[in-house]
């Protein structure tokens, strides 16, 4: 091992192949992207170069800063809503027998597996006024005055939406925190019973600590996730009723392909990938503070 990191050629053919990947498809796409977003242009012809106008125009860009409204709601419920109970179905799981626990971790994550176009046509199918299965449920039960056009009204497509990306996210959610859960020493949770912890103290203040490097995984993962929703949204309601769906990548892209604002997409993109790194090292930091006061 210390021969072959001793030679310097060596060392070469094994670290420049990744770094010219990282070099081709990252850094200078960001870079391209980033003096695009000082120009004017719609794809073709002229540039018209105009400094910070780009800029100028998302700090009073009501869709934009609804996009963002929307990608930090899509946020605060993975992880409050989506991973507590994820966390309390794995915890559930990892008592019941092997069997019966291997078949209900394959039923959560049969939704994780599917094609996105296919669950969003089959939610949007559900929540259809007309036909749509939710609908009928609810008149079936004697809720008929509740019935909805839950993604045609601006008070409740934004929570229809949310739900398709929980229902579709949820099993991977569930993967990890099952897989966390599983390598929690026996004797910890032992020792904690024999000290009278009850089982809320066990999982505060046993479970969780350790498992800190998997919930740091799970709300980075979270986040992004977040912030690149486009698919789901774009096959549902495409951003509408009212600009009420919309997301930083959906309106991205609108921007840059649908009206030709190849600067201003731009612009966009560079600010989405500052946020991402703002909120990444955000997390990173709290999770560290977190561990020190362990």
């Amino acid at each position: 091992m210390k021969s072959l990191f001793g030679n310097k050629k060596a060392v070469a053919i094994l670290v420049i192949p990744g770094l010219a990947v990282m070099l081709f498809a990252i850094a200078i796409p960001l870079f391209i992207s980033l003096g695009l977003s000082f120009v004017k242009w719609g794809g073709f012809g002229k540039m018209t170069f105009i400094g910070f106008d780009n800029y100028a125009r998302l700090a009073t860009d009501a869709t934009f800063w609804r996009s963002l409204y929307d990608v930090l709601l899509l946020i605060l419920v993975t992880v409050f809503i989506q991973n507590v109970a994820a966390f309390g179905v794995a915890s559930i799981l990892t008592k019941m027998h092997e069997r019966s626990s291997r078949i209900l971790r394959t039923v959560y994550f049969i939704p994780a597996t599917l094609s996105l176009v296919v669950v969003t046509k089959l939610w949007v199918n559900i929540f259809h006024p007309t036909y749509g299965m939710f609908n009928k449920l609810l008149s079936l039960v004697g809720l008929g005055s509740w019935s909805h056009a839950w993604l045609g009204d601006p008070k409740t497509a934004i929570w229809a939406v949310i739900w398709i990306m929980i229902w579709q996210g949820f099993g991977w959610a569930l993967l990890f925190f099952f897989g966390g859960l599983m390598t929690v020493p026996a004797e910890l949770e032992e020792a904690a019973r024999v000290d009278g912890a009850s089982r809320l103290q066990l999982v505060t203040n046993v479970v969780l600590p350790y498992m800190m490097p998997v919930l740091q995984s799970i709300v980075v993962i979270d986040v992004i996730s977040s912030l690149k929703q486009m698919e789901m949204v774009y096959l549902s309601t495409e951003g509408g009723p009212g600009n009420s769906t919309q997301y930083i990548a959906l309106y991205l892209y609108q921007r840059a392909f649908k009206y030709a604002e190849y600067g201003y997409g731009n612009a966009i993109s560079v600010l989405f990938v500052i946020i991402a790194v703002a909120l990444t090292f955000g997390i990173q930091r709290i999770f560290k503070k977190s561990v020190e006061q362990i």
